[in-house]
């Protein structure tokens, strides 16, 4: 009797673990988006170095890395509502020339950037409870109002030169009124780079806010290199 019974606890130990699990992974809650873009000569200036898009060699600007949800406790959903998950170029179509010009894609081989977009929306769209046209729009929106090169240009920081992280910082939370939080990479000279921006928007993907939590690592040197398209490495 005692057997039939263990036997019976167990199973059931086992459906609410099962149960658990499975809710926690189609859990696609989440508190705020991350808002990041990338600097493309740092990306080309390392060991792998980078292909430029098919469309040509973008202009010297901030590129889109991408908008991914994100919760309070630092984790994050991904890969949601995986039976509706592929891209479709047509829903896009209208954005496409501003896709191509700032979220293209630097990996190699040189591509359309088609594979870009579709892994950041398989990955993190699909969480954003948007549609696939409201996430590339508002991604394409949300550049346009931070304009970071513009922004750092305004405050003495040019392409070519070497600035300490805090001035970097200071001179982002000063224009777009929010704290970034930097992220370097290490070029083969081994000075530490601009890389990353991040910025904090809420979960309704309207407004920029404070970072509710940081990702992790920091920049290792200071001054930083913010290098120009002219010593940066690519194929193209």
């Amino acid at each position: 009797m005692m057997k039939v019974k263990s036997a019976s606890f167990f199973k059931l130990l086992l459906l609410q673990c099962l149960t658990v699990l499975t809710f926690a992974a189609q859990d696609d809650s989440f508190d705020f988006f991350y808002f990041v873009q990338q600097w493309p000569a740092s990306y080309c200036d390392t060991k792998r170095s980078c292909c430029y898009p098919t469309t040509g060699k973008p202009a010297e600007d901030f590129s889109i890395h991408g908008l991914w949800p994100n919760r309070d406790d630092g984790s994050w959903p991904s890969n949601c509502n995986v039976e509706d998950s592929s891209f479709n170029v047509f829903e896009v179509l209208d954005l496409i020339t501003r896709m191509q010009q700032d979220w293209p894609s630097f990996s190699c081989p040189s591509s359309n950037g088609v594979r870009l977009w579709t892994h950041e929306w398989k990955k993190h769209g699909t969480c954003s409870r948007l549609n696939q046209h409201q996430y590339f729009q508002t991604v394409l929106d949300f550049k346009e109002k931070a304009n970071l090169l513009h922004v750092l240009e305004h405050a003495g920081i040019f392409p070519g030169g070497f600035y300490s992280v805090e001035f970097i910082k200071d001179a982002i939370k000063a224009c777009v009124g929010y704290t970034p939080f930097i992220e370097c990479n290490v070029d083969q000279a081994r000075n530490h780079q601009l890389y990353q921006v991040y910025l904090c928007v809420d979960k309704f993907a309207s407004n920029f806010i404070e970072c509710p939590v940081f990702p992790h690592g920091r920049c290792g040197g200071s001054p930083i290199e913010f290098p120009s398209f002219s010593s940066s490495r690519a194929d193209s």
